[in-house]
C-alpha cells in the first residue's frame, strides 16, 4: 500500500455506494458526516451530479434531493454558471448549550454502549492495521495526531479525533470498518467538544494517538488494539461524567 492510499481510503469510503434503504437520508448522512469530520475540506468542490450519483449508486433525482437537504443544513453551497457546482461548507461551531442539550438526550447506559461499540471498532482497526500496513504508509495518521496536538479550539480537536479513528480504519484496509467509523462519528463526534476543550486532555489524547501509531508501525497488533480501545473508553468515560453533571 502506498502512502497516499490510506488517506485516499477514508475518502473512498465516503463515495462508495450507500444502503438501498432510505437513500436520500443515507446520502445526506454520508456526505454530512464526512464534512463534519473534515474528510471533505471547506470549499472543496464535490464531483458533478452524474459522477457523484454513479459513485454513490443512486439516481440523479435522489442525489439532488440529498444536496438540497445538505444546503438547508448549511453543509453545501451551490454556485451557478461557469466554475459552478456544489461546494463543501463547514458548519458553524456548535454552541456549548446546544451540545449539552444533545448530550442530555443520551442516557449513561446508551453512552457506555456506544463506547463499547466504538472501542470494538477502533481496537479491531488498530490490530488489522498493525498486520496489514507498511510503516511508511502511516503518514496520514501521524499528521492527524500532530494537528490534534496543535489544534486550539474544541471543534477542530473533535474533528481531528474522529478523523484519526476513520484513518485508522482505512489503514486496516477495511472499507466496512471505515464506513462504520464515519457513521459512528456522526453520533458522538461533536459531543467530544465537551471534553476536548481541556488542553491537558487534548495533549493526553494526542499522545495516546501517537502511541497507537507507533504500535501499528512496530506490527504490535495486540498492543495497538489495546491502546486504541483504551483511548476510546477514556473519552467515553469523560462524556459519561459530563452527562452525570448535567
Amino acid at each position: 500500500m502506498r502512502q497516499h492510499e490510506i488517506d485516499a481510503g477514508a475518502r473512498k469510503a465516503v463515495f462508495s455506494p450507500v444502503d438501498s434503504r432510505a437513500r436520500v437520508d443515507a446520502v445526506v448522512r454520508r456526505i454530512g458526516d464526512a464534512i463534519e469530520l473534515g474528510l471533505l475540506a471547506d470549499g472543496e468542490q464535490l464531483p458533478g451530479e452524474s459522477e457523484l450519483a454513479g459513485r454513490l449508486g443512486v439516481s440523479t433525482v435522489t442525489l439532488r434531493e440529498a444536496l438540497m437537504a445538505l444546503r438547508q443544513q448549511g453543509l453545501v453551497t451551490t454556485r451557478r454558471g461557469r466554475g459552478g457546482g456544489s461546494f463543501v461548507s463547514l458548519p458553524e461551531v456548535p454552541a456549548d448549550d446546544r451540545l449539552k442539550s444533545r448530550l442530555r438526550g443520551w442516557s449513561t447506559e446508551e453512552l457506555r454502549d456506544l463506547g463499547d461499540h466504538w472501542a470494538a471498532l477502533s481496537g479491531a482497526a488498530a490490530r488489522l492495521a498493525a498486520q496489514r500496513t507498511e510503516p511508511a504508509d502511516l503518514q496520514p495518521l501521524r499528521r492527524t495526531a500532530q494537528e490534534l496536538a496543535e489544534a486550539e479550539d474544541a471543534p477542530a480537536r473533535s474533528r481531528l479525533y474522529g478523523r484519526f479513528h476513520v484513518e485508522l480504519a482505512a489503514a486496516a484496509q477495511s472499507a466496512r470498518l471505515t464506513r462504520e467509523q464515519v457513521g459512528l462519528q456522526s453520533e458522538v463526534g461533536a459531543l467530544l467538544c465537551l471534553v476536548l476543550a481541556d488542553d491537558a486532555y487534548r495533549e493526553e489524547v494526542a499522545e495516546r494517538h501517537r502511541s497507537v501509531v507507533s504500535a501499528v508501525q512496530d506490527g504490535a497488533h495486540e498492543t495497538a488494539g489495546t491502546l486504541a480501545e483504551r483511548c476510546v473508553r477514556e473519552s467515553t468515560a469523560r462524556l459519561v461524567a459530563v452527562r452525570l453533571g448535567l
